[in-house]
């Protein structure tokens, strides 16, 4: 993939830059600040943008400016961060996915394996503070009879998106639901279009903050 880096710590860039050319990514640039990323990221027009949470600018704000003017982007946070506020706003923000920087570089290769297949690049231990979240999070309000939302998720896609927030792939929730792949990608279509997302990582940033998953 073709890559931009943006963080404010000079060494972290280069040491990064040197990593991902080793795994045959191409690194088309380096930014230290929000708004240079935002300007190198609209020229460049990389694959990828791993993009820094704390930098002068702000990370989630250039992240939320990329996906108005360029959404074929994908951008993945890289950032020491664990606070859950800057995750989910990360993901409202069209971030398809949120890697603390403390990660091991096999996974750290696995996730970017992942953003390549259009899969969103959550962790196993992200996935589960999302759970954690969600479980602490309520119930919606209960709606009367009749009064159905034609956007309201069916019983199959609330099963889909429960496997997209827990992290799992396409052929992972397949298996859990016994369907097709093809199946889990229909649903998966459907999902998008009723939460008007841009990415799975956005509908589960959605699924977590609306509590539309009921606990299992």
């Amino acid at each position: 993939m073709r890559i931009l880096l943006a963080d404010d710590h000079a060494l972290f860039r280069d040491g990064m830059a040197s990593l991902l050319g080793a795994w045959d990514h191409v690194v088309v640039g380096l930014a230290s600040d929000g708004a240079t990323a935002v300007t190198m990221a609209r020229a460049l027009r990389p694959d990828l943008v791993l993009m820094d949470v704390a930098m002068r600018g702000g990370g989630i704000t250039a992240t939320r400016e990329l996906g108005a003017t360029t959404p074929e982007v994908a951008i993945v946070m890289l950032t020491a961060s664990e606070d859950l506020d800057d995750l989910f706003a990360a993901l409202k923000a069209g971030a398809r996915g949120y890697l603390l920087k403390n990660l091991e570089s096999g996974e750290l290769r696995s996730m970017l394996d992942a953003v390549a297949r259009g899969e969103a690049a959550i962790t196993p231990a992200i996935a589960a503070r999302i759970i954690a979240e969600l479980a602490r999070g309520g119930q919606p309000t209960a709606e009367p009879a009749g009064a159905r939302d034609p956007d309201r998720l069916t019983e199959r896609e609330v099963e889909v998106l429960r496997g997209v927030v827990e992290g799992l792939r396409n052929k992972e929730i397949a298996a859990r639901l016994q369907v097709s792949e093809n199946t889990v990608k229909f649903h998966l279509r459907n999902i998008l279009d009723k939460l008007h997302a841009q990415s799975r990582a956005e509908a589960a940033a959605r699924a977590v903050r609306e509590g539309l998953l009921p606990d299992a």
